[in-house]
């Protein structure tokens, strides 16, 4: 382990969870959900028609929503930051639990607030900026449950939906394997996916199938849980299928999907020679399921700490300084937790602690993959900081485009590396590139075919362990066809995202090709394209993305946007093939 890696500082948050700075903002968030209250009663929120005294009513609750939401952000960010720093901070804990049940009494409100909303003349109260809230208010309430069937539903999602992806995340977090005379936990024997030795590799997928295999009834029952509550108020809602409330929550249209798919699809014949390009690069005629995190080319370089930090900063000032700045400033100020160890959590990721300022939690190792997460969660970070200078109604950005900057930062690290360094170099990067690219692209397509079918069947019975794992193989024979030998039947277990959001996975694969194709029009045109960047990145919480991709001449509704975008992931696959065959 590292000693020198950095540990974030949450103090300039509070200086502790018995801070008199911290009961101070924890009261003023008790407080602030009585205002909403006596605002609620004050003006009569909740579902009836339209009043002239209207005007007064919605900047007043407005402005007291952005007092609740800018406190709520520091205190969440706090806690969080804690908990995801280390597992056994009881305190932490606790008190994150109670704010849980604090912002579920703000929820309670929302059903009053959208039926409100839904009746307002944007012009008649000036909304202005806030045009979309009530744009979105209309349709939402269309699908409204009754206000105490909506109360209901918000408190039983604790013991509902919540509880299941609780039982999933406690059930899968301790499961063990023995293999090779050692106990391992389940991220552990997965790590192994990344060994360069393939017997091992095999002996750690076979090892993991029978594990998850002995733990499929408790998760089975999990997924069945989540996804039929999810079914039940979809329908009681009258959404036409499980898939609209999503598209609604994500800001974009069916046929914006659709066309998005439409290219994914198309494009399966680039990745089925990534797949192959790989495998001979391994000496294999075709990948099996354990190859396709194996590391290929030579052994890369180690990159330390410190460079990370200079390559980002240089590299991200040649395409935005104000971007660098934002990158000096979160690497000065110990923004940053790069350390790997014991009850910390795993993976990489950026949140917003209020006043355009953002904590990165990563796991960084000596080598490009960390470098490039680095830099996509300070793509983030950057985003934060556009966004900050508009209040936390206007800041609410779907997770369609909540990846534009950070797959943006990727980029051109990703290319600068590319440009930079030697051919011997080149291959490993390029590889894990397209490596993490190929999941987001292919493996997503097929885990929107398997929720897709799950939602289908739930909507009538419960499905077996055995019944997920038959449309798993499915959906990855359909995306991924014969590029590979075998699959992986439990990949409906191993994901937590099919317990949290449905339709956790579309969002993804649009947001690196919305990215990609926001690159594409800077290396085209990158006279004043920065100034419309940051513009875009400061509205993405204030428009749908058809009205900000148009500001760039996109439409995301034609195929041929979707194409550009997988056109830069192509070269990249052409490049490997030629590094491939040069050996």
């Amino acid at each position: 382990m590292n000693r020198s890696l950095p540990r974030w500082d949450l103090t300039p948050l509070f200086p502790s969870l018995e801070s008199e700075k911290f009961q101070e903002a924890w009261n003023a968030l008790e407080a602030g959900i009585q205002r909403l209250e006596q605002l609620f009663a004050r003006y009569e929120v909740g579902a009836r028609p339209a009043r002239p005294e209207d005007r007064e009513a919605f900047w007043a609750v407005v402005e007291e929503l952005n007092r609740f939401l800018e406190g709520l952000t520091p205190v969440r960010a706090y806690l969080y930051g804690r908990v995801a720093t280390d597992a056994e901070d009881r305190a932490a804990q606790a008190k994150l639990s109670e704010l849980e049940r604090l912002v579920l009494d703000f929820r309670k409100l929302r059903p009053r607030l959208v039926a409100w909303l839904a009746a307002l003349d944007a012009e008649a109260v000036e909304a202005g900026p806030y045009r979309l809230l009530l744009e979105e208010a209309r349709l939402e309430a269309q699908h409204l449950m009754s206000e105490p069937e909506e109360t209901l539903a918000a408190e039983l999602s604790l013991t509902g939906r919540t509880a299941w992806a609780k039982l999933h995340g406690n059930a899968s977090s301790l499961i063990t394997v023995r293999l090779e005379g050692k106990e391992l936990p389940i991220t552990a024997v997965r790590n192994l996916a990344y060994h360069p030795d393939e017997a091992t590799r095999r002996a750690a997928y076979e090892a993991e199938l029978a594990a998850w295999k002995a733990h499929a009834v408790p998760l089975a029952a999990a997924l069945n849980g989540v996804k039929g509550e999810a079914s039940v108020l979809n329908r009681r809602r009258g959404w036409r299928d499980d898939l609209e409330p999503t598209l609604f929550r994500n800001r974009i249209s069916r046929k914006a999907l659709e066309a998005m798919q439409a290219a994914v699809v198309a494009s399966f014949p680039v990745w089925r020679r990534y797949f192959r390009a790989k495998a001979k690069a391994l000496g294999k005629a075709r990948l099996d399921w354990w190859d396709l995190f194996a590391p290929v080319g030579r052994q890369q370089r180690r990159w330390t700490w410190q460079e990370a930090e200079r390559f980002i900063v240089e590299q991200l000032g040649r395409f935005s300084p104000r971007d660098a700045d934002l990158a000096r400033r979160a690497f000065r100020e110990r923004w940053i937790d790069a350390e790997p160890r014991k009850g910390k959590r795993g993976g990489a990721f950026c949140m917003s602690v209020g006043k355009g300022e953002s904590r990165i939690l990563a796991n960084f190792e000596e080598s490009f993959d960390s470098v490039s997460t680095l830099a996509h969660e300070l793509g983030h970070a950057y985003h934060n900081l556009n966004l900050a200078q508009h209040p936390p109604l206007l800041r609410d950005t779907p997770m369609t485009l909540a990846e534009t900057a950070s797959i943006m930062n990727e980029t051109v690290i990703v290319q600068a590396a590319l440009q930079a360094l030697p051919p011997e170099e080149q291959l490993p990067i390029l590889e894990t590139d397209l490596q993490g690219a190929a999941q987001v692209v292919v493996d997503i397509h097929a885990r929107f075919l398997f929720e897709s079918w799950v939602f289908e069947r739930r909507a009538t019975r419960e499905l077996s362990p055995e019944e997920f794992n038959e449309l798993m193989l499915e959906a990855q024979r359909e995306t991924y066809g014969d590029a590979l030998a075998t699959y992986h039947p439990y990949m409906w277990a191993v994901k937590p995202h099919y317990y949290g959001t449905d339709f956790y996975n579309y969002p993804y694969t649009f947001g690196l090709l919305f990215g990609l194709g926001l690159y594409r029009h800077y290396q085209e045109a990158p006279e004043g394209f920065l100034e419309r960047y940051d513009a875009l990145l400061a509205s993405t919480g204030m428009h749908t993305a058809q009205e900000l991709a148009a500001r760039f001449g996109i439409d995301i509704e034609d195929r041929r946007f979707w194409e550009e975008g997988l056109e830069v992931l192509a070269e990249r696959v052409a490049r490997l093939e030629q590094l491939v065959e040069e050996g």
